[in-house]
């Protein structure tokens, strides 16, 4: 794993839900990143409905030292926050912060390794729905969005 100039920083930022357990799974990817990556500063953020939100996580990004801040969307597509409402945070939150420079990357977007995970995602969902030995993915938990939903009349599929 290569290692980054200590005084670089990752902000993870998502929409931010008034759902708790959407909001508790960037606080896991953000921890996830951090131990996988080389960046010893990597903060959440939501860009709106909760905390922390972006002022907040380059102000922590800061405080530890940094003096370059990278923020990553954690978003599929390149719309209208990726454009115009992430940035326009930033460089909100940066304005305190005169020593410091920043950039707003790409979200996930049709990056090569996308087709993998969403391939990775439907076989796991599927065997969630179709054994009675699946684990419970990542997401659902309980499983309990993992299910086929058949017409009444529709007799089982092999799987």
């Amino acid at each position: 794993m290569p290692e980054y100039p200590k005084t670089t920083a990752v902000i993870i930022v998502d929409h931010g839900s008034r759902r708790e357990a959407s909001n508790e799974m960037l606080l896991a990817a953000t921890s996830a990143f951090k131990a996988a990556s080389g960046y010893a500063i990597v903060e959440p953020a939501h860009m709106e409905i909760a905390q922390p939100d972006i002022r907040v996580a380059y102000d922590r990004c800061v405080s530890q030292g940094a003096t370059r801040v990278i923020v990553f969307p954690y978003f599929l597509s390149p719309g209208k926050h990726w454009q115009h409402d992430i940035p326009s945070l930033v460089a909100d939150a940066a304005r305190p912060h005169p020593h410091t420079e920043w950039l707003v990357t790409a979200p996930f977007g049709l990056h090569p390794l996308m087709q993998r995970v969403i391939n990775d995602r439907i076989d796991a969902c599927l065997h969630a729905a179709t054994s009675t030995t699946a684990i419970a993915c990542d997401v659902c938990g309980d499983g309990q969005m993992c299910r086929l939903h058949r017409p009444p009349s529709a007799p089982e599929m092999p799987a």
